[in-house]
């Protein structure tokens, strides 16, 4: 994890197998996740790829996957904690872990398989013009486990969702952006400065208000909306006790820009 000011980049490294997730990059990616979480100075966290090929192909299916079917046994301390502490796929696929940070998924290549569904945990995603995407699991006999058929038909429409999901088929960037998956489409060069660009701008507003949108926005999806308005008005009643809802007008009345505490 590389810090920048309040902005973390995650990067996942091994680009020779186009950033596949053994159960090694697992388990650390899901302790930098864990370590951005508690990380009270770090407000916005990047997740991107290593090279220019992809973001991530998936999980490895030499090492990943077979030892999860069953087909491989366990080798060494990695593989063992992969499959005793469910902390690890749920905090390395952003998924049943409690993170009211934002994300963005810088997707510089492929996003395929658990790539793909670790992007639909993220909240804002930026890619470039080359990247592509699917989720080729039930090709092999699979399904996704880490969101997608929980996630996706939320994020685009449903039957989208289900002719991605159900034909494994990849499809460009451009019909990511038309779905609604991705925020923008980007020249490869740009990708990276755009991300850390918007990056530092959610940083630099509020922190409890952003966690505050994030958190709610998240807890009240698929609720009643008698149910999401009641998490609102908490939220509302947290953000408007909070310093810097003082401090952000007063800010704006004297013509500077606020010194937020993050309290």
């Amino acid at each position: 994890m590389d810090v920048e000011g309040a902005v973390a980049t995650i990067t996942l490294d091994a680009p020779a197998t186009r950033n596949a997730l053994t159960p090694q990059m697992l388990c650390l990616l899901a302790d930098t996740v864990k370590a951005f979480a508690a990380d009270e100075a770090l407000r916005v966290a990047i997740i991107t790829g290593a090279g220019d090929r992809a973001f991530c192909a998936g999980g490895d299916l030499a090492r990943t996957l077979p030892l999860m079917s069953g087909a491989r046994a366990s080798e060494d301390a990695w593989d063992r904690r992969l499959l005793e502490d469910p902390e690890v796929l749920a905090a390395s696929g952003l998924r049943d872990f409690p993170l009211d940070k934002p994300v963005i998924a810088a997707i510089n290549g492929a996003c395929m398989a658990a790539g793909f569904e670790l992007m639909l945990g993220t909240d804002l995603r930026l890619c470039a013009e080359h990247a592509s995407f699917a989720l080729p699991e039930v090709k092999r006999g699979l399904i996704p486990f880490a969101g997608s058929l929980a996630r996706l038909p939320r994020q685009v429409p449903y039957c989208v969702a289900m002719e991605w999901l159900l034909t494994g088929e990849a499809f460009p960037a451009a019909d990511a952006l038309r779905m609604g998956l991705v925020n923008r489409v980007l020249p490869a060069a740009e990708l990276m400065p755009a991300a850390r660009a918007l990056a530092r701008g959610i940083a630099a507003n509020g922190p409890v208000a952003v966690r505050a949108i994030k958190r709610t926005v998240s807890g009240s999806s698929g609720r009643p909306l008698e149910e999401a308005f009641a998490l609102e008005n908490t939220a509302k009643a947290e953000v408007m006790d909070s310093e810097d809802a003082r401090e952000g007008p007063r800010a704006f009345m004297e013509k500077r820009p606020p010194v937020f505490r993050g309290r």
